[in-house]
């Protein structure tokens, strides 16, 4: 069977590099056509009501699931459980800060940084629990320098918002592999 040649537009002159450009990016594309490739968009849970309990006044996680939770086109967070279908109750949620390393002289070289979170889901009406109690743990690794020390605490900052993120994400994945009530 013969085989031709893709002609690749010249990509000297500017409208042969913006051709090339697009051939290139269709080439790079077409493979994921046919595989069933699709970018995960805002999950569809398989209830209608949840409540959020047990999260601390406030709490940025519970602010960003419950943004998660009413971005999904058939889910709403409710504030009352005789409302509710289901109770995700945060049992802990806790945030770390170790020194890993130091120098000889005592300074800070390295910190880790860990979220931890635990929570169940039930269902209020029979009382029967539909995901056990469950732990999410994220951890980072920074390095640290005393002359840096605002820049570094705006990167912890940016770091524990990434693993909050990261786990509101699992959440929404297990919340969605959960059956229908």
């Amino acid at each position: 069977m013969p085989t031709h040649p893709i002609a690749l537009p010249d990509p000297n002159t500017s409208a042969g590099r913006r051709d090339w450009l697009i051939t290139a990016a269709s080439l790079a594309v077409a493979p994921l056509a046919g595989c069933g490739f699709q970018l995960r968009g805002a999950q569809e849970l398989k209830f209608r009501t949840v409540q959020l309990t047990g999260f601390k006044p406030h709490s940025p996680l519970e602010k960003e699931l419950r943004r998660a939770i009413n971005a999904s086109k058939t889910t709403l967070v409710v504030d009352s459980g005789g409302e509710a279908q289901v109770v995700l109750e945060a049992i802990s949620d806790r945030r770390e800060r170790n020194v890993v390393a130091t120098t000889s002289a005592g300074q800070v070289r390295q910190i880790s940084l860990r979220v931890r979170f635990t929570f169940k889901l039930r269902a209020p009406s029979s009382d029967r629990e539909l995901i056990g109690p469950t732990e999410l743990l994220l951890g980072r690794d920074i390095s640290y320098n005393e002359s840096d020390a605002l820049a570094k605490e705006q990167e912890e900052a940016l770091l524990y918002r990434e693993m909050q993120t990261d786990i509101v994400s699992q959440i929404m994945r297990r919340l969605a592999a959960v059956p229908a009530l």
